[in-house]
């Protein structure tokens, strides 16, 4: 959302986002037949798109959409993009051309899909997918950017044959009662994506999936270009260097906070570099791109609102929506930069998550930890639970009732640094606050 821009009332579209939930009994329910038919009787919009690019990947899929949005936007390209989940509103998961789909709109949108699917089954996601699919096909742009929601090969929104690029970001163990319990399994679910003669952008990943990936590649005929082989970043005192076998490009240092998100600008660049005989991006909207990125919960400082104003001086208040062990991983690098001020975490998780895997990396940055229930959220671990979780890790835990309560008992401390983690849930009611 633009600075300063508010929402208006959404009743309309929450009362019949609440009505379609009610169409599926199951909430994840990986297929694409459903989401096909409603398609066909909308007219089959997702045929009627700007060239797309589609992204999948286990970390880093949402800050790499931002990237590549703001590097667009700032070669003045109109941008539809569509992400998930939502953290405060569900307009945020649809951008029409730059901007935030109106409620008026959305409510026209999912009415005009609630009539066409009737009572037939679908899911959530699906009939939100088409919905997004009905907006892009309605008002020009120059590209789309799609973000799948779980997996790849059967997620609603793998029903673009012909994309112009597809993406794939770090891949790592998630969701594995949908996706597989092994790297193989779920970087061959994440591969299904990939399509004949489309260029696929590949980060750096582990060899277990990597192997994958290249084996699928080949049997579809998807020319990968590969981090590490085809290009790489490489850091500098003023932001990193990409380089690729076309040349080299200075760029500065990302606008989002932490080491990873070089890789995830280095992930964008790479991918207009491929897409350079379509689209003309200088080398100074690169740079303005990737200074002023902007992407809510991943690594955000909080500097205005109530849980802020009645911090001391002194201390800082962080936000991230992470909530997998190599989300872990990448917070712990960060943990390990902020020598300053003690850190304290408050930790709010869900229980199809693995806290132990999140939580494992985080145990030397740690000077107190407290657990709360997301609230409002029917899968919430319970304090109790994440505090078990974190005692079997060696954090000691202590439960607080909300995170008003958590920040009210660390701030009776020294001046130090809170970081608000373990789920993009939790991080949206921290931002509705």
């Amino acid at each position: 959302m633009k600075p300063g821009k508010s929402l208006p009332v959404t009743a309309k579209s929450d009362a019949a986002l609440k009505r379609l939930t009610k169409l599926h009994p199951k909430v994840i329910d990986l297929s694409l037949g459903r989401i096909e038919g409603l398609l066909k009787k909308l007219g089959n919009p997702h045929h009627s798109l700007p060239p797309v690019i589609h992204i999948a990947g286990t970390n880093g899929k949402g800050s790499t959409l931002a990237f590549l949005r703001s590097l667009f936007e700032a070669a003045d390209y109109q941008v539809h993009a569509y992400t998930s989940p939502h953290l405060v509103h569900f307009h945020e998961r649809i951008r029409v051309a730059g901007e935030l789909v109106s409620e008026k709109e959305l409510s026209q949108l999912l009415e005009d899909c609630e009539q066409a699917n009737g009572d037939d089954p679908i899911t959530f996601f699906e009939v939100t997918t088409a919905a997004a699919f009905l907006a892009f096909s309605h008002k020009p742009a120059n590209v789309v950017l799609l973000e799948t929601g779980l997996g790849g090969r059967l997620d609603a929104t793998n029903l673009i044959s012909k994309p112009a690029l597809t993406v794939l970001t770090p891949i790592a163990l998630d969701h594995q009662s949908f996706l597989g319990d092994t790297l193989a399994e779920i970087a061959g679910e994440k591969a299904g994506i990939l399509k004949p003669g489309v260029p696929c952008i590949c980060a750096k990943q582990p060899e277990e999936a990597m192997a994958v990936i290249t084996k699928k590649a080949a049997e579809v005929g998807a020319p990968l270009i590969v981090e590490g082989k085809d290009w790489n970043i490489i850091p500098t005192p003023e932001g990193f260097t990409y380089r690729a076998t076309e040349g080299t490009l200075s760029c500065p240092k990302p606008g989002l906070v932490g080491d990873h998100q070089y890789n995830n600008a280095g992930l964008a660049v790479a991918c207009v570099d491929a897409l350079f005989e379509r689209y003309s991006i200088t080398d100074e909207a690169v740079e303005q791109g990737i200074k002023n990125v902007s992407w809510l919960a991943r690594l955000q400082r909080l500097t205005k609102g109530p849980l802020v104003k009645d911090l001391p001086d002194e201390w800082e208040l962080w936000l991230d929506g992470g909530h997998n062990p190599a989300a872990g991983e990448i917070l712990a690098n960060q943990c390990a930069q902020w020598t300053d001020k003690p850190l304290h975490i408050i930790c709010g998780m869900l229980n199809t998550k693995s806290p132990e895997g999140f939580l494992e990396p985080l145990v030397p940055y740690v000077k107190s930890f407290q657990t709360i229930s997301i609230p409002g959220e029917p899968n919430t671990l319970t304090a109790e639970e994440t505090a078990m979780a974190a005692e079997q890790v060696g954090i000691t835990a202590s439960q607080a009732s909300d995170v008003q309560d958590a920040i009210q008992n660390i701030s009776k401390q020294l001046p130090a640094r809170i970081l608000i983690c373990g789920s993009l849930y939790l991080a949206g009611k921290v931002l509705a606050l």
